[in-house]
């Protein structure tokens, strides 16, 4: 009779829990003639984000540095546009980490072009491997201006008006190394756990304004910028990615849209982003029920299973430690 009682109570705060969220989640953001603006939208994961957009008929603004690139990209997102009468792709060359001013006048020129901005991805950034001695101050300063000031900069440009217009999404490209910290990406690993605390700052300021924070965690993801970075890769860093494996632009594209049109928080690719993002749930802003039920009740073992993963990686490390001493002694 009392494990009855238990259980209906149970049943009862579930279903309340429940209703609770389907009253105070976000509504799905309608693509269909909106603005999306995406930084380091001239190839990789952002240009994949603004075909993505364009498909599901969004008029697109990309921000680059490079302008020969940008109009590249335009061309490839534009044969991909779902009706060529009503949307347009916008393109701006900006080095967003540089005068906030110079940034926020571009922000401006894609909103009178384009309309209110819907959407916003700070996709922007770059990886610095190598071993900490090795990591220059310069290049921990290069990581933190663009992975996370970049993102800073363009957000403050475009808050204003998603206020006024009491809605939008914000999302924040991170990286699986944003959630736990990796061997040879010390600068790195730093840019993007910044980036964490500051979109978790960021939603409870603007949740009363019908503005909701992406985070995403894509894996390794193959694109021109992961080419360039694993040519400086240390070996150790290479054999832990290599746990993960790689994905495409595309697959990360769909997932990331897919979540922050719906609002949720945590946006992750895979087993093992889902994993990640489950460990690290932590504080972070819960809109589903589901989420929430799921990352409370499989923290403890996913936090067990995690565990192998850092004996592995402990082993990795070890074996290149010991392959490279033997190299020294030899020589």
């Amino acid at each position: 009779m009392f494990l009855y009682v238990i259980f209906i109570v149970i049943f009862i705060l579930l279903a309340l829990l429940y209703l609770v969220f389907k009253i105070i989640s976000p509504k799905c953001v309608e693509l269909q003639g909106s603005h999306v603006l995406i930084t380091g939208g001239s190839s990789g994961i952002g240009k994949a984000l603004a075909i993505e957009a364009v498909k599901q008929g969004a008029n697109v603004t990309i921000i680059a540095r490079n302008e020969k690139k940008l109009e590249d990209a335009k061309k490839e997102i534009e044969s991909h546009i779902k009706d060529r009468a009503i949307q347009r792709v916008f393109t701006t060359s900006v080095d967003i980490t540089k005068d906030a001013d110079i940034v926020k006048e571009a922000v401006n020129k894609a909103e009178k072009e384009l309309g209110p901005i819907t959407i916003l991805i700070n996709n922007a950034g770059s990886a610095v491997a190598g071993r900490f001695e090795e990591t220059s101050s310069q290049q921990f300063q290069r990581m933190i201006e663009l992975n996370f000031l970049g993102s800073v900069n363009v957000t403050k440009a475009a808050i204003k008006g998603m206020k006024e217009n009491n809605g939008g999404r914000i999302v924040f490209i991170s990286s699986q190394a944003g959630q736990v910290g990796v061997f040879g990406y010390t600068a790195y690993s730093a840019s993007k756990f910044a980036l964490r605390g500051f979109a978790e700052s960021l939603q409870m300021e603007v949740k009363p304004y019908n503005i909701y924070v992406t985070m995403a965690f894509p894996p390794d993801t193959d694109t021109p910028g992961l080419a360039e970075e694993n040519k400086s890769k240390p070996r150790e860093t290479i054999l832990i990615s290599d746990t993960v494996g790689l994905f495409s632009p595309s697959d990360v594209a769909k997932s990331v849209f897919t979540d922050a049109m719906n609002g949720k928080f945590l946006s992750y690719v895979g087993m093992d982003g889902w994993l990640l993002c489950t460990l690290s749930s932590g504080m972070s802003p819960a809109t589903s029920v589901v989420d929430l039920l799921q990352q409370i009740f499989t923290m403890g073992i996913c936090r067990f299973v995690c565990q192998f993963y850092l004996f592995h990686f402990d082993r990795i490390i070890g074996k290149c430690k010991r392959e490279k001493d033997s190299k020294m002694k030899s020589s």
